[in-house]
This record gives structure tokens, sequence and C-alpha cells, in this order.
């Protein structure tokens, strides 16, 4: 078996209506690490931060996450600043963390990684799987 660069990755996502671009950083994230831990989003940090509620229950998105193959702990993210993602990683002592390409160069993202560099954990940008998002999915349903 080939020795992953990291010991312990870490991503989060609210993971509503459960698609294959989640998968795809589930699967991406994974080939770097021996160990994946997955953040999900309660209802609560949704809510406050996107405006809005989830489709899927909490428990019923954390029970999804943690049946996938390449996850190998989920839990939950009630903390959805880059104080919260900071104490995560420290918590867990993950020494990377993997988010969407979508992110890279905001302002948010930027603070984040630099936070992050401090305490030695490194933020990997994986690449978002076009034409696909749980916003798309609820625009579809509407219709």
């Amino acid at each position: 078996m080939e020795k992953k660069r990291f010991k312990i990755g870490y991503t989060t996502g609210v993971f509503d209506l459960f698609h294959v671009g989640h998968l795809n950083i589930l699967k991406h994230a994974k080939e770097y690490c021996e160990s994946l831990i997955v953040g999900v989003s309660t209802d609560e940090v949704v809510i406050k931060n996107k405006g809005k509620k989830p489709v899927i229950c909490f428990e019923d998105r954390l029970s999804i996450v943690e049946s996938i193959k390449y996850v190998d702990k989920a839990i939950p993210q009630d903390d959805y600043s880059v104080f919260g993602k900071v104490t995560a990683v420290k918590k867990l002592k993950a020494d990377v963390l993997f988010v969407g390409s979508d992110w890279q160069n905001t302002e948010k993202w930027n603070s984040i990684e630099k936070e992050l560099n401090k305490i030695g954990c490194k933020v990997i940008y994986l690449p978002r799987t076009e034409g696909i998002s749980t916003s798309i999915l609820r625009g579809d349903i509407k219709k």
C-alpha cells in the first residue's frame, strides 16, 4: 500500500442532497491522507450562515457521510467561523484541511489558511465538480 502524504485530513460541509460532487471531494481528500475526518454542519450552523434550512436533517446527513467508504469518522461541525476551523484542526490533530477550489483566494479562506499555517496545518484546494451543486438540485426540484 502506498504511503499517504498526510496522517489526518479534515474537511467540512453541509452535505445536503448528497451528490457526486460531495463524493468526489471525499474521494480526492482520502487519496492524500491515512485518516479522513469529516465535519457535517449542524442544522443550526446552516440556518445561521446560509439563511436556509437543509432539506435533509443533520442526523441523516451525518449518517450518510459516515457510511461513505472514504470517510473514517464523521463529526458535527457546530462552528462555521475561522476560529471554529482552527479549533477543530487542533482538537483533531489534523495536518491537512481540504476545501473546494471555488473557495481558493477568497478573503475568508485566505484568513483561515494563514491561521492554519501557523499551527502546521496545510490547506489543499480540491477541484469542484462542474455542473452539480446542492443549489442546482434545489432549483431542479422546485421546477
